[in-house]
């Protein structure tokens, strides 16, 4: 298959995505992480999920992450590089693999039953026969990421490839994420972006001010004649969406120039319009 139709399959029914890249640690504690200003921990409960931003000490963000409760004091983070945490690493003991799209609870609970998979809210994890399974993903469909140890993951795999489920690559996952809006490490998070100026501020603790220099915003490319007096725009990510069907970007743009249907123009030399994020919900709702 190629990546659109990996795309398109994983929007209408379901993908499978190999993310065994991530880097896990384990830490015990929710004060582990306070140096990197992450988001509060204390509160969330055992079996629950929380996205946060773990950020340098001027308020840039270093890396996106993952924070798992595994019970009363332990913890799995998920991030995708390294990072400098007073934890253990147990990258690599683990294979991740992503089943996302509109059928995947359907094609999920064959293989775990459908009480099990009805009763995983988003954002929390459960057990079940030496597969952790937790509901949540990237490509703003219903989704679920399930870790095996290393030893299971062929066998994993082989389960879901027989029920169906195709397998996709990095450039679907890619253009799944940005139609959905999500940010990615060394893109967007490029080592200078603040949570304000990534619109994710309500994931640190605790609240503080940012300066917004820049603006992160949605772009639709356009065709034919850009006048020369646009505002610049700096593209992180951008594809042709399979499924809207025009070149869409994520991009940085003057805060001035951030509101929805302003017109911009990009490096090289083509127009584009702002709009709201993100680009693509599933029903209008967002998982």
């Amino acid at each position: 298959m190629s990546s659109v139709e990996e795309h398109l399959a994983t929007r209408r029914a379901a993908g499978l995505f190999d993310f065994s890249f991530m880097v896990l640690y384990e830490f015990s504690g929710p004060d582990v992480l306070e140096p990197l200003q992450t988001r509060r921990l204390h509160d969330l409960r055992v079996g629950q999920i929380a996205y946060t931003l773990l950020l340098r000490d001027d308020g840039a963000v270093l890396i996106d992450a993952t924070v798992w409760r595994l019970d009363a004091g332990r913890f799995w983070l998920f991030t995708g590089k390294r990072v400098p945490v007073p934890a253990l690493e147990r990258s690599g003991e683990h294979a991740i693999l992503a089943l996302q799209g509109p059928r995947s609870g359907a094609i999920l609970a064959q293989l775990i039953g459908r009480d099990a998979v009805q009763e995983l809210k988003y954002f929390h994890f459960a057990s079940h026969e030496g597969i952790t399974v937790a509901r949540l993903g990237f490509s703003g469909e219903l989704g679920y990421e399930l870790l095996v140890p290393v030893a299971r993951a062929a066998a994993l795999r082989q389960a879901l490839l027989e029920r169906g489920v195709p397998e996709c690559g990095w450039e679907a996952a890619n253009s799944l994420r940005i139609e959905s809006g999500y940010v990615l490490f060394d893109r967007e998070i490029d080592g200078r972006a603040n949570p304000a100026e990534l619109g994710l501020e309500r994931f640190v603790h605790p609240r503080r001010s940012f300066p917004v220099r820049r603006k992160l915003v949605g772009l639709e490319i356009l065709n034919g004649e850009v006048p020369a007096d646009l505002p610049a725009a700096q593209v992180t990510s951008e594809c042709l969406s399979p499924t809207l069907g025009k070149a869409i970007a994520l991009a940085w743009v003057d805060p001035d120039a951030a509101s929805p249907s302003t017109f911009v123009r990009v490096a090289d030399g083509r127009a584009a319009r702002a709009v709201s994020l993100p680009f693509y919900e599933t029903r209008g709702k967002r998982p």
